[in-house]
């Protein structure tokens, strides 16, 4: 399932190529053919991520929300921005001076961002079961298989966002780490799986969930009551740093201060990026002991069990 990464990084490509214009928005597969119809012909002017979904805002009020779920992507194809271009700079200003001027191809945006593959034409064919279409005069986006495809109004939208947690590339400050700090340390609930809630906190999925516990040394099972205020801080610190590194640099390298060649070595592999995460019976990178990996409310869990007593 993407993270809070990717889908921030989703928003950042609508935000570069599709804010401010008019789309004609279709349904290939015909399943959101009546949602389509509401949004076609309007222009898109705001696109927002909070935690796993992303809000789409078109003119007249109207909000195209997202989930990928388990199984969504989009795929965007024309005049479109890679990975180095959905950065940000210092100053929180998008930037294409890595990369020069956006270039006519198709990228995919998931939980794991696929290279570049040119195209011959634009717009180029949909592929496979597309359930929304949205298309400018040189860019378009693809979305597939997603949990949520739904046209909201302002009101439905608010609803969704008192649903969540805070999300720290939207607010880091100190009101959003109290409000973290409050919804971890009030429920008698096992820290592992607080963090997978996304009205305890927006964003974490399986991956940051096993890596932000190693990182600061917290066993998996303690409860949140049981968390004290300077780990639940730290967490939240920890979690802002992971995810503003992960949406600069579109992919979630979990190990800090590697040297070059490990780093690059990081980059190009992903058994390379990661303290405990799939690598059950491998021995932690610190102490040697075997990581474990066990069910907790559903999906997989991995820890080391000496340095996360």
């Amino acid at each position: 399932m993407p993270e809070g990464h990717s889908v921030h990084r989703i928003a950042n490509q609508f935000a570069r190529h599709f804010v401010g214009k008019r789309c004609e928005v279709s349904s290939p597969q015909g399943r959101f053919a009546a949602g389509a119809a509401q949004l076609d012909g309007k222009r898109m002017v705001a696109a927002r991520a909070v935690a796993k979904q992303l809000f789409l805002e078109f003119e007249d009020d109207l909000f195209l929300r997202v989930h990928l779920g388990l199984y969504g992507a989009w795929d965007f194809a024309g005049v479109i921005s890679s990975a180095e271009a959905l950065s940000e700079d210092g100053d929180g200003e998008e930037s294409l001076s890595s990369i020069g001027a956006p270039r006519l191809a198709r990228y995919r945006m998931a939980e794991q961002e696929k290279a570049e593959d040119p195209i011959e034409s634009f717009p180029p064919d949909p592929v496979g079961q597309v359930r929304v279409r949205i298309l400018t005069e040189d860019t378009v986006a693809d979305l597939r298989g997603p949990t949520a495809c739904v046209v909201e109004d302002p009101a439905g939208v608010q609803r969704a966002l008192d649903k969540l947690g805070p999300d720290p590339i939207n607010d880091d400050g100190p009101e959003a780490e109290k409000t973290f700090v409050e919804n971890v340390r009030k429920r008698n609930v096992a820290i592992g799986q607080l963090l997978m809630d996304q009205s305890v906190v927006a964003g974490i999925g399986n991956i940051y969930r096993a890596e932000l516990l190693f990182r600061q040394r917290i066993d998996p099972y303690k409860p949140g009551k049981k968390i004290t205020v300077k780990q639940a801080k730290a967490l939240w610190q920890d979690w802002s740093k992971l995810l503003h590194d992960g949406v600069r640099d579109g992919l979630m390298l979990t190990m800090d201060d590697l040297l070059e060649a490990d780093h690059a070595k990081a980059v190009r592999s992903r058994k390379d990026r990661h303290w405990v995460y799939h690598r059950e019976g491998e021995p932690c990178r610190v102490c040697g002991t075997e990581i474990r990996m066990a069910d907790m409310a559903g999906r997989k869990l991995y820890w080391c069990p000496k340095d996360q007593k």
